[in-house]
């Protein structure tokens, strides 16, 4: 082989030092730059919650009308120099318009957490309601299977009825002479229970 064919190959092994580097899998990646702040959606949503549920409260309403009317008062009766807000009151608007663009945007975010919180509630009401069902089921099918088997075993009434029957049966054999199916009654113990039973 010529020298320069040798130079032109690549030797074994040396096949991945050509290609730009990829990153291992096997390894985090390392952060990358944000230019945007960041901040926790969790503490965030909190947030935005605690201030839609004190937006939804009368205490929130009586101080706000309380500011409204201390404003539009100090604006028309001090001396025309300390007032901060002629009458149109365009600086007390958009102040209100401010806060009404700030509210609603916490409040719906408010809202999606509770339709996030109640989805998984429903979620779970649901799988509880089907165990609940599946064991209602399972338990019917155990009762009757009880039901069936308690059929078939001798209760104390059938068992009392059959020996009945039975003594009816031998005392009539034995009023007709038949075999004796029972020795003879001893006569050395008094009828009732023996000592020995006791």
């Amino acid at each position: 082989m010529p020298p320069e064919r040798e130079r032109d190959r690549t030797p074994a092994g040396a096949t991945a030092a050509g290609r730009p580097r990829t990153p291992r899998l096997d390894q985090p990646r390392p952060p990358r730059r944000r230019f945007l702040p960041e901040w926790d959606p969790e503490a965030f949503g909190r947030l935005s919650e605690r201030i839609a549920r004190f937006l939804g409260t009368g205490r929130f309403i009586v101080w706000m009308t309380i500011v409204i009317i201390l404003w539009v008062l100090w604006n028309v009766v001090v001396p025309r120099h300390l007032r901060f807000d002629e009458y149109p009151f365009i600086f007390l608007t958009l102040a209100l318009s401010l806060q009404a663009s700030y509210a609603a945007p916490l409040i719906l975010l408010a809202q999606n957490r509770q339709d996030d919180r109640d989805r998984v509630n429903l979620e779970q009401d649901r799988k509880q309601n089907e165990r609940s069902i599946a064991d209602t089921e399972y338990l019917t099918r155990e009762i009757a299977a009880l039901r069936m088997g308690l059929g078939e075993v001798a209760t104390r009434d059938w068992i009392r009825a059959e020996l009945q029957d039975m003594l009816k049966e031998m005392e009539e054999r034995r009023g007709h002479g038949g075999p004796v199916v029972f020795p003879a009654e001893r006569t050395d113990h008094p009828p009732g229970r023996d000592a020995e039973d006791r």
